[in-house]
Formats: C-alpha cells, sequence, structure tokens
C-alpha cells in the first residue's frame, strides 16, 4: 500500500507545481497580493492548476509509455517502470480532472474556459504537437502563459503589456532549454535513436537551439526592463526625498523596481551555464530545486518586488 501511494506521488509530479506559481504574478504586480478575497480566488486556481497539470502529465506518461522506456531519465517513471498500471493511472488522472472542473467552476466563468483550454492543449501536446519540430516548443511555452493569465482571470486584475511580454520570452526560453538539454542527455546515448524517445527532437541541432535560446534570453531581459522602467504598481512611498538630492528624488521614487534587474540577470546567466556546462535544463524545476544559487535567486528578487511595491513604493 505505502508503495502505491508513493509511486502515486511520483505520478503527480508535484516538485513540477513550482510552475503553478507563476498564477501569482497577476496580482503581486497589481499590488492585490494581501487583498484576503482576491487571494483566495488565486489561490484556489493555484490548486487547480496543480490538479489540472499533474493530470496532464499521468495523460502525457500514457501516451509516451514505450518511448519513456528508451529515454535515460524517463524510464523510471512509474508507469514506464511497471510500477503502475495504465488503468490505474487514467482513473487517477480522471478524478484529479473532475476535482478540477468542481473547484474552477468556484473561481470565476473566464477562468473555468481557460482551464479547458490548457487541458485541450497539454492533451493535443501528448497526443500530436510535440512531435512537430518548433510547435512542440510554442505548445510548451504557450501552457506556461497561460498560467500567467489564468491568475489575471482568477483575481480579476489586469498585467501590462510589458510584463506579458517578458512571459512570453521567459517562457519560450524555458521551453528551449528544455528541449536543448534533453537533446544533449539523449545524444550521449548511443544505443538509442533520437527519433524513437522524440521524433521532434530529431529535427533540431544543438546550434539551432543555441541561437533560439539566445533571442529569447535576449528578449526577456529586454522586457524586463522595459516593465521595470514603465511600470508603476501600487504601494506605500516612504518619502525618501529628504534624504537624497533634488535631482535624484523623482527617479528613485518611481524606479526602484529597476533594481530587480540584477537577479534577473544572474539568473538567466546561471540557468544558460546550467544548460550548457551542466547539461542539466530537461526539467526546469529540477534545475530551479537543485541548484542553491539559482534558487537564492528566485528568493532574493521575490523579495525585492514584494518589498519594492508593497513597503518602499515604486
Amino acid at each position: 500500500m505505502m508503495k502505491i501511494a508513493y509511486n502515486t506521488l511520483r505520478l503527480l509530479r508535484p516538485r513540477q507545481w513550482i510552475k503553478n506559481t507563476a498564477i501569482f504574478a497577476a496580482i503581486t504586480f497589481s499590488g492585490d497580493l494581501f487583498d484576503a478575497l482576491i487571494l483566495e480566488k488565486v489561490f484556489l486556481a493555484f490548486l487547480v492548476f496543480c490538479s489540472l497539470s499533474s493530470a496532464s502529465y499521468i495523460i502525457n506518461d500514457i501516451f509516451d509509455i514505450k518511448k519513456d522506456r528508451l529515454h535515460p531519465f524517463k524510464r523510471f517513471r512509474p508507469l514506464a517502470n511497471k510500477d503502475l498500471t495504465k488503468s490505474y493511472a487514467l482513473t487517477v488522472a480522471i478524478i484529479l480532472v473532475i476535482a478540477s472542473f468542481i473547484l474552477g467552476a468556484m473561481v470565476t466563468p473566464a477562468f473555468f474556459i481557460l482551464q479547458i483550454i490548457y487541458l485541450l492543449v497539454q492533451f493535443l501536446y501528448s497526443t500530436s504537437l510535440k512531435t512537430i519540430a518548433i510547435v512542440d516548443i510554442l505548445a510548451i511555452a504557450f501552457g506556461y502563459i497561460l498560467r500567467v493569465y489564468a491568475g489575471e482571470l482568477a483575481g480579476g486584475v489586469h498585467i501590462s503589456v510589458w510584463l506579458l511580454l517578458t512571459t512570453i520570452s521567459l517562457s519560450l526560453f524555458l521551453a528551449i532549454g528544455k528541449r536543448r538539454s534533453e537533446l544533449t542527455l539523449v545524444s550521449q546515448s548511443k544505443s538509442v535513436n533520437i527519433a524513437d524517445i522524440r521524433k521532434a527532437l530529431s529535427h533540431y541541432s544543438e546550434r539551432l537551439l543555441d541561437v533560439y535560446a539566445s533571442i529569447f534570453a535576449t528578449s526577456t531581459f529586454v522586457s524586463y526592463t522595459l516593465f521595470t522602467f514603465l511600470e508603476n504598481p501600487r504601494g506605500f512611498n516612504l518619502g525618501l526625498s529628504i534624504f537624497l538630492p533634488d535631482f535624484l528624488p523623482a527617479f528613485f521614487q518611481r524606479k526602484w523596481l529597476m533594481i530587480t534587474i540584477i537577479p534577473v540577470v544572474y539568473g538567466l546567466m546561471r540557468y544558460l551555464q546550467d544548460i550548457y556546462e551542466k547539461h542539466e535544463g530537461e526539467s526546469p524545476e529540477r534545475v530551479l530545486t537543485s541548484d542553491k544559487p539559482l534558487l537564492l535567486t528566485v528568493i532574493i528578487w521575490t523579495a525585492l518586488v514584494i518589498a519594492i511595491i508593497y513597503v518602499i513604493g515604486p
């Protein structure tokens, strides 16, 4: 019984729920993070996406059992390793989907529609989209983007166009990094044909993915920089002008958010190092939890954002 429970937990991939924290982005930057009513809705949306994402992982594993058994890493997953049966996994997935629909209906009608779209995209990815080069990357990135929009719809707030562009760029960067690391990992196994594991992967070269990664790492930096410069989130201003020369207060009182560019730049560079030097990145959440400097950077960035928006002022 304990073994089944343990393997069921592995099947759900709770570590990947970290991705769903993107749902809190909209209310954080809108200044509504500590509004109890809004936070309750968004937290419920977070739980819904944890349930939905786990269901989509299970469905994907069911379709990929044979291919996962050839993969040097994925062959240890519960279904590929025959620790659980397909019928049991499918039952768990159905229960999760039903539970997510019940909870999603309690958030907002718009959010409920979005969660259906998310589930549909994930199903299409598992059945067909992941076999098409470039489209597979776009589908992965779209899943990240939908999480941010889910938070917007659940909380009834709006994100700026620059935050949206940052989200799109970062999502594509992470998706490309995932493919780059997977290609490196699979290429190291001489006994396995890349196309047998993932058809779309055989259409990429490391050089091409390097170019893609460079493009979207740059666009993430530029978009986020413009976001911090142009955004004016709500917050309490401490009135620091009395301590600063006359020519400085107007800049610092409105542009404190630009300080957060520093950890973002380091985070991007560190993640690229994980991809190219450590050959990691196939699982972004695994990189985040295992790379302590990167995890610390994310914590510092989060603390700075909250402090600037809700304590110091923009």
